[in-house]
C-alpha cells in the first residue's frame, strides 16, 4: 500500500509543487477577500447601507426644508452637494434618496425572489404539463421589456412606492423561475434525489433538504445583480413620474428635477447620479465576486492562482 500524497500541481516554470496548507484550506469567505474589486464593492456599499439607515440623524438639514434665499448655491462647507432650486439640501436629499431606493430594491428584489423561486423549483421537479404552462405565462412576461412592463403595470395602478415595489417584483419574478428552474432541473436527477424518492421522502422535505440548497449560489449571484437593476429601475420610473412621487427624495426625481438647470446648477444632477453610478456598479462587482467564488469551474481556477 503506497501513502497519501498531496496533489501536485504545476507551477509556472512547469515543474511540480505541491499545494500549501494553506491555498488548499481557502473558504469562500477567503476567497472573496483575495479580489480586490470584491472587497471594495463590499466597501462601498456597507458605506451606502450605513449612510441610508442613519441618513435620519446624518442629514444636516430637513429634506424638504426650503430656503428660497439660498437657492442654487454651490457646493459649500455648509452646503456639501449644493442646494436645489428651492434651496433644499442636495447632500440631505441624496443621502434619504439613498434609503429610499435600497429600500425599494430590497423589497421588491425578495419579492421576486420568493415567488419566482416558488415557481421556477415547482416547474422544473414536477415537469410535464405543469412546466409547460408555468413556462409558457414565463415567456410571455419575457417578450416585454422590463422598463416598458414595469410602466404599463405603474399606469394601471396608482404611482407610490408600493407601486413601484410590487412593478419591479413582477417583472424580475421571471428572471428568478429561469434561474431556479433550470437549476432544479440539473439536481432532480442526481442520485441522493431519486435515492430520496423511491424511499418516499415527502416532495416538501427533498426541496427543502436537498434541491433548495444546491442551487442557492446561482439564485445569490442573480440577487445581486437583480438589486442593480432594480435600482436602475426605480430610478427610471421616478425620473418619468412614476415612481416615488414628491415631496419623497429618489435619486430619479432629483434627476428629473436637475434637467432644467443643468447649465446653472451642475451639482443637482452630478451628485444623485453619481450615486446611482457608484450603487449599481458596486452591485454588479460583488455580483461577479459571488459568481467565481460560487462557480465550481470559476473556483477551481482561483484555487489553482492561489496554489501557484
Amino acid at each position: 500500500m503506497t501513502e497519501p500524497r498531496d496533489e501536485i500541481v504545476a507551477d509556472e516554470h512547469g515543474a511540480g509543487v505541491a499545494p500549501t496548507d494553506e491555498a488548499a484550506r481557502m473558504t469562500p469567505f477567503r476567497l472573496l477577500a483575495s479580489n480586490p474589486l470584491t472587497v471594495v464593492s463590499a466597501l462601498v456599499l456597507a458605506v451606502v447601507v450605513l449612510l441610508a439607515i442613519a441618513a435620519p440623524w446624518v442629514a444636516p438639514y430637513g429634506i424638504n426644508a426650503v430656503d428660497v434665499a439660498n437657492a442654487l448655491q454651490p457646493p459649500s462647507a455648509s452646503h456639501w452637494f449644493g442646494t436645489d432650486d428651492l434651496g433644499r439640501d442636495v447632500f440631505s436629499r441624496v443621502i434619504v434618496a439613498a434609503r429610499v431606493s435600497l429600500q425599494v430594491a430590497v423589497v421588491s428584489v425578495t419579492f421576486a425572489l420568493l415567488v419566482g423561486v416558488l415557481i421556477g423549483v415547482v416547474s422544473g421537479y414536477v415537469g410535464g404539463l405543469l412546466d409547460v404552462v408555468l413556462m409558457r405565462v414565463v415567456d410571455v412576461m419575457f417578450a416585454f421589456p422590463v422598463l416598458l412592463l414595469a410602466l404599463a403595470i405603474v399606469a394601471i395602478l396608482q404611482p407610490g412606492m408600493a407601486t413601484t415595489m410590487l412593478a419591479i417584483g413582477i417583472v424580475y419574478t421571471p428572471i428568478f423561475a429561469r434561474v431556479a428552474r433550470a437549476s432544479t432541473l440539473s439536481v432532480r436527477h442526481e442520485p441522493y434525489v431519486q435515492v430520496s424518492r423511491t424511499m418516499g421522502t415527502p416532495t416538501t422535505t427533498i426541496l427543502r433538504t436537498h434541491v433548495l440548497p444546491n442551487i442557492s449560489g446561482p439564485l445569490i449571484v442573480q440577487t445581486s445583480l437583480s438589486l442593480a437593476f432594480a435600482i436602475l429601475s426605480e430610478a427610471a420610473l421616478s425620473f418619468l413620474g412614476l415612481g416615488i412621487q414628491p415631496p419623497a427624495p429618489s435619486w430619479g426625481g432629483m434627476l428629473f428635477s436637475a434637467q432644467g438647470f443643468l447649465g446653472q446648477a451642475w451639482w443637482m444632477s452630478v451628485f444623485p447620479g453619481v450615486a446611482i453610478f457608484v450603487t449599481v456598479l458596486a452591485f454588479n462587482l460583488l455580483g461577479d465576486g459571488l459568481r467565481d467564488v460560487l462557480d465550481p469551474k470559476q473556483r477551481t481556477l482561483i484555487e489553482s492562482r492561489s496554489r501557484r
